[in-house]
């Protein structure tokens, strides 16, 4: 026979950043950098076999597939360069080549990801993934934002293990 009575609904998970909401950069300097060098360098490239006749006279030779690449890569570039995480009452936040959203009371696991000693040139990284099995990664760049990527993964640890 079956009971018609309802479960209760599990409570949400909530969390607050400490000072209300904290925010930074998603990639360090020295990584903007890079990219920059990396860009810049494949332009001037480009630019180098454009002015020297290397690439044939009309866009219909390959120079159109190098120029879709270097719109990529620019298009890339810019994101990483304006990209900033947040982290407010609602949820993670990250402004990137596509915004990334999500709430607090959403998550199910979460990890920090980073390689010690060199987070002056890879971004720490918190993966964080839903009740639902949805994934998210979200970049940080500062301590602040660190600190906290390491509390959320703790009250998340010890909510879900009732």
């Amino acid at each position: 026979m079956l009971n018609p009575t309802p479960l209760p609904l599990l409570e949400p998970f909530r969390f607050a950043p400490e000072g209300g909401v904290v925010s930074g950069p998603a990639f360090s300097r020295s990584f903007r950098f890079l990219a920059t060098v990396i860009v810049g360098g494949c332009a001037a490239w480009f630019a180098q076999l454009w002015f020297r006749g290397a690439l044939g006279t009309s866009v219909g030779t390959g120079t159109g597939w190098f120029i879709s690449g270097l719109a990529l890569m620019a298009w890339t570039w810019w994101s990483i360069m304006v990209s900033m995480t947040r982290l407010d009452a609602r949820g993670l936040h990250q402004r990137w080549v596509w915004d990334k959203e999500m709430p607090y009371d959403d998550l199910a696991y979460v990890r920090l990801i980073r390689v010690r000693g060199l987070s002056w040139l890879i971004a720490p990284r918190l993966y964080v993934r839903t009740l639902t099995g949805k994934f998210t990664v979200f970049y940080g760049a500062t301590p602040a934002l660190i600190a906290e990527f390491e509390r959320i993964g703790k009250e998340l640890s010890k909510f879900r293990s009732f």
